[in-house]
């Protein structure tokens, strides 16, 4: 009888490198490592290697990093989704991805189960199953850390590490960084450890070390730089003059954000599962980018269809933090904001210095600004009238003057 086939969701760390043993022991299974290339880099070297010696049938590494930039983050930021003010939800959009990715293999291996190694008190776990959920409803999901008896075997890093010394497990033998990291094309995090005081100065200089993809704006070059960047319906499609991918896109802007110190974000934010987090994050190009497409939608989209589209930014970011990508509801919202952006079509000029993004100039052949009608001398075009402003005031006062005599009038209350 053929074994279960399993397929991990790998990174090579030592908490999946010690799942992928226990799963193999627990289930008796084949454990098939997956790994998703969307943008770690060097983090992604030896990982083929390490997980067929700790124990994986078959490893996939797949570069999935244009599907990322072009299916996740640029429909995301046609959407404006900004995750409580201030999140550009770098970890929670990779996620859909990869469980997507994991339910291909799992289909074309014939495996009836996928495993993660989100823990149970954040909102990975969610994110995966979600997805799982949405895309393949009959495919089992094991999580390691929701199950009693994995947690009572590893009550602590200690233990994960005499049982990868006890089986082999090839674990890099370098001091622990004091916080925890999550990388991909749009940005990097960082939580736990010294990050869980929020008095803690992320940002002294004692602290620099720890970013990865940004200089401290204090660094940056003392002279700005301009940048340029075109847009057709609402997606960056080149920079500075050059035609580019989206992935290509990413990589440019995330090259000179991150020369200039532009993106870090430290937030205390609300986890799905209900408590608060904090969170350090650096987003170099997708700082610029989400900047640059507001600034594109300020000038060619129709004030009604952005407020409309505004109105639905915090339910979309939710969606997305939440796990909810392949949702019908985020499917459908979806829809409207790609209509909305039929006309988002132009060039943006920004300047960029010491973590400033800078409006420095806008164009575009389909500019809703007319400067004739719009200018504080007399118009040439005669589209506007400056005496309809008295009655349509006048029309609009009209509910505030009914309800100020209406409570001039009503009687006094007494204590």
């Amino acid at each position: 009888m053929a074994k279960e086939k399993i397929v991990l969701a790998y990174s090579g760390g030592l908490d999946t490198s010690v799942i992928l043993k226990w799963l193999k022991e627990t289930y008796n299974a084949e454990v098939i490592a997956f790994t998703a290339d969307i943008g770690q880099k060097e983090e992604l070297d030896g990982l083929e290697a390490k997980a067929l010696a700790t124990g994986a049938s078959k490893v996939y590494i797949d570069d999935l990093r244009e599907e990322f930039a072009r299916d996740f983050i640029f429909p995301m930021f046609q959407a404006g989704a900004l995750y409580e003010g201030q999140y550009l939800l770098g970890t929670s959009i990779a996620r859909p991805l990869i469980a997507k990715r994991m339910i291909e293999i799992a289909r074309a291996e014939g495996a009836t189960a996928i495993a993660h190694g989100a823990t149970g008190k954040g909102n990975d776990q969610v994110r995966f199953e979600l997805t799982a959920a949405a895309l393949a409803p009959d495919i089992k999901v094991i999580a390691p850390w929701r199950i009693e008896a994995f947690r009572e075997q590893f009550p602590g890093r200690a233990e994960m590490i005499a049982y990868a010394e006890k089986h082999g497990i090839p674990v890099k033998a370098t001091a622990e960084k004091p916080y925890s990291t999550d990388r991909n094309l749009l940005h990097i995090s960082f939580e736990s450890g010294m990050l869980e005081d929020p008095w803690f100065d992320a940002s002294a200089e004692s602290n620099r070390d720890m970013y990865v993809l940004s200089v401290s704006p204090e660094e940056a070059p003392d002279e700005p730089e301009y940048v340029e960047l075109e847009f057709e319906a609402g997606n960056c499609v080149a920079v500075n003059g050059e035609r580019m991918t989206p992935l290509q896109v990413m990589e440019k802007l995330n090259e000179l954000g991150g020369k200039h110190g532009i993106g870090r974000v430290d937030m205390i934010e609300n986890r799905f599962v209900g408590m608060k987090s904090r969170g350090v994050y650096e987003t170099p190009g997708g700082t610029i980018l989400f900047i640059a497409h507001r600034k594109m939608e300020s000038l060619t989209m129709d004030r009604e269809v952005m407020h409309l589209r505004d109105s639905l930014i915090p339910k979309y970011a939710s969606l997305v933090y939440n796990g909810f990508w392949f949702a019908p509801e985020r499917l459908a919202i979806q829809a409207l904001v790609t209509e909305s952006q039929k006309n988002v079509t132009g060039t943006v000029r920004l300047k960029l210095y010491k973590g400033n993004v800078i409006a420095a100039g806008l164009k575009s052949p389909v500019s809703l600004y007319n400067p004739d009608i719009a200018t504080m001398e007399a118009d040439p075009t005669q589209a506007y009238d400056q005496g309809d402003a008295t009655g349509f005031i006048r029309l609009n006062a009209l509910r505030l003057k009914v309800a100020a005599a209406a409570q001039a009038n009503a009687p006094v209350k007494k204590n």
